[in-house]
């Protein structure tokens, strides 16, 4: 198996802001000396999450600290981005990573309504705001000169430089969750993330991706690489005790709850609902902490002991996860306990699944 580590750490005030940034900075190296695969970066805006907010400019300052380690996006907002200037960025950020680059890809938080505001936007056309912008994202690293007419964006661009490293451009992932999306998505070919799946369910989400890969027509090798590298995302507390562990992994996810709720109850405006197909027990408001906190630990978390941890990683091992992304940190979560659980999980339990 491999391991990469994922952060959605919150800032709580803005005078704590350059301080978590830096700690940020030194958890990331610490992944990489740990020997985590891999570090993903998230995007969000405006209320202190994923503090650096920039993921792609805070991607710059990891490629000049660490030489391993790729890193990816889960996931790059598409909407709010320019696809000319996202391009020439991840063009760039390949070169000054020596190509160690994946661009996980979506169309905007399905929550926050306040981000696209921010930007200007409403989210009712972001599905087709990221579809064109995709477009034009892929064949700027392929055409040159490329003109485009879309709905959106008219652009046209004698050539993107500098030239990605990958080529024919870094790796573009899919966030997914429903069965047809795993599907279409092997069909395709292209690398996918999901998160929150209970266990039973990911072996036959997996399956479904291979079918897609094998409709397709994609060759073996084609297929041993997608299944490998696709990943799953999962909260990864480990403490001294099983106890321990439940009982402060309960605490920060509440606390992270308590926020998510407040700034999406405070900032998104009076005409929004988040559509009731993309809620869950955590992400419905109007689902108690006593039933969304439970939901959150059995399906979405490793947690315990580093005995414990294992045999839940041995458990996604069986059920065909070869690629965990590791959310250390949540909420306002203390640098110390946060470096702790990394320790302990990339000491104690990922030498266990090297081989």
């Amino acid at each position: 198996m491999q391991f990469g580590w994922l952060t959605l750490a919150l800032s709580p005030a803005p005078e704590q802001d350059a301080e978590r940034i830096d700690n940020l900075l030194d958890q990331a190296c610490l992944a990489e000396q740990l020997g985590f695969s891999d570090i993903w970066l998230t995007e969000h805006y405006f209320t202190g999450e994923s503090v650096y907010n920039d993921s792609l400019m805070f991607a710059a300052a990891l490629a000049m600290k660490t030489t391993r380690v790729r890193l990816g996006f889960a996931v790059v907002q598409m909407p709010f981005h320019h696809p000319v200037r996202l391009a020439v960025q991840l063009a760039l950020l390949d070169n000054l990573s020596k190509g160690r680059i994946d661009v996980g890809i979506g169309k905007g938080t399905v929550y926050n309504e306040y981000e696209f505001v921010g930007h200007g936007l409403r989210s009712r056309d972001s599905r087709e705001r990221m579809e064109e912008a995709i477009e034009i994202l892929e064949r700027a690293w392929r055409e040159a000169p490329l003109s485009y007419q879309g709905r959106f964006h008219k652009v046209h661009i004698p050539a993107i430089r500098p030239r990605p490293v990958q080529q024919p451009g870094p790796p573009l992932w899919r966030s997914v969750i429903s069965p047809g999306s795993f599907k279409e998505c092997g069909r395709l070919g292209i690398p996918i993330l999901t998160s929150r799946l209970p266990v039973d369910r990911l072996k036959e989400r997996w399956a479904t991706y291979a079918e897609g890969i094998a409709e397709g027509g994609h060759d073996e090798p084609t297929r041993a690489r997608l299944l490998a590298q696709s990943a799953l995302w999962r909260n990864v507390y480990v403490a001294d005790s099983d106890a321990q562990a439940e009982d402060e992994l309960a605490s920060l996810l509440a606390e992270t709850r308590a926020h998510m709720m407040h700034v999406r109850e405070a900032y998104n405006p009076a005409d929004f609902e988040p559509d009731p197909g993309v809620l869950n027990a955590w992400t419905d408001p109007k689902v108690p902490d006593s039933e969304a906190i439970p939901f959150a630990l059995q399906t979405g978390s490793l947690y315990g002991s580093p005995r414990r941890v294992r045999e839940q990683v041995e458990e996604l091992r069986d059920a065909g996860i070869r690629h965990l992304l590791c959310q250390t940190g949540f909420g306002a979560m203390d640098h110390a306990r946060n470096v702790a659980s990394m320790r302990r999980f990339g000491e104690q339990v990922m030498p266990a699944f090297r081989n």
